[in-house]
Parts: structure tokens; sequence; C-alpha cells
């Protein structure tokens, strides 16, 4: 899984090189795994801007300026607040682009209508984006793992679409 990580890392920091952009990231299930896969690569800091860890709504809430009444009305883990932790993301860093992961790696906290492996992802920048939800199976690190490359998959997707 690493290998193919890897791959669409290098690929991310690439094109955002010859795209002249910018890239923060805001996880929660992913617990920072995505960030790093960035950062593992030689010249990232040239791209990369700002990775945060939201884990708790707390955080989410601080860190974000997502209201308490979105978390609980939705859930942290939503389509909503996936968007809204890109959003902060970016007003944060000021980064062209953005990428924010959320989601129940388990084994526990899942339920009939969130169950583990449900996890939203969110990319784009201050204009567009897209958020995105899959059902991933394994144990913990396993939808850790397929989180961090459907997050590089689907930004090398956004970026390669993007007319900069």
């Amino acid at each position: 899984m690493w290998n193919k990580i890897n791959i669409q890392s290098k690929n991310l920091l690439e094109i955002c090189r010859l795209k002249n952009l910018t890239i923060s990231t805001v996880e929660s299930c992913t617990g920072g795994m995505l960030a790093s896969s960035i950062i593992h690569n030689p010249g990232s800091s040239n791209i990369f801007g700002q990775g945060l860890i939201t884990y708790s709504n707390k955080s989410k809430h601080k860190e974000l300026k997502i209201s308490i009444e979105t978390l609980n009305k939705f859930g942290a883990v939503s389509d909503v607040v996936a968007e809204q932790m890109l959003m902060g993301i970016l007003n944060k860093t000021k980064s062209s682009i953005g990428i924010s992961t959320t989601g129940i790696a388990g084994p526990d906290g899942g339920s009939t209508e969130k169950p583990i492996g449900l996890v939203w992802i969110s990319v784009g920048n201050n204009k567009e984006r897209n958020t995105s939800k899959f059902l991933l199976t394994g144990n913990r690190l396993d939808i850790r793992l397929k989180t961090t490359l459907m997050a590089l998959q689907s930004m090398n997707d956004f970026i390669n679409k993007l007319t900069v």
C-alpha cells in the first residue's frame, strides 16, 4: 500500500510544482498520515503549506471555525464537515489547494448509520470543491492507509482538471 501512496504523493508534488500550487491538509481519521506522505518526498517544502490534525470536535471548532451546531447536526463524519474542514484550512493557510479527511477507522465508533470504514474526503480550492464518500474495509491501519491513498488520488484528479 505504501508504494501506491508514495507514487501518488510524488505525482502530487510534481503537478503542484508544474502548476505553481501550494497545498495544505487537515486530517481527522488519517491522523497526519496524509501530510506525512506528502512531506516524505524531497522538495515538498516548495509546495506544502501546513498540515493540521483536528481529531476532536473541539479542535475542529477551535482551529477551523466549524460551528458546534454543525458538528452536532451532521456529525464529524459527514460531507458537510469534510467540506467545512477544507474551507477552514484554506482560509487559515491561504494555500492554493487543500485536502480534508474525516472518517471512522475503528475498531469502535461505528453505527448502522455510520459504519466503520465510512470516510469523507474533500479536495479543492476557494472556487471549486469535490467531496466524496468512501466505504472502506480492513482494520484501523488499513482504513487509514486506504484513506490516505484515496485522498492523494482525489487531489491529483482535481488538480489535473484545473486550468491554472
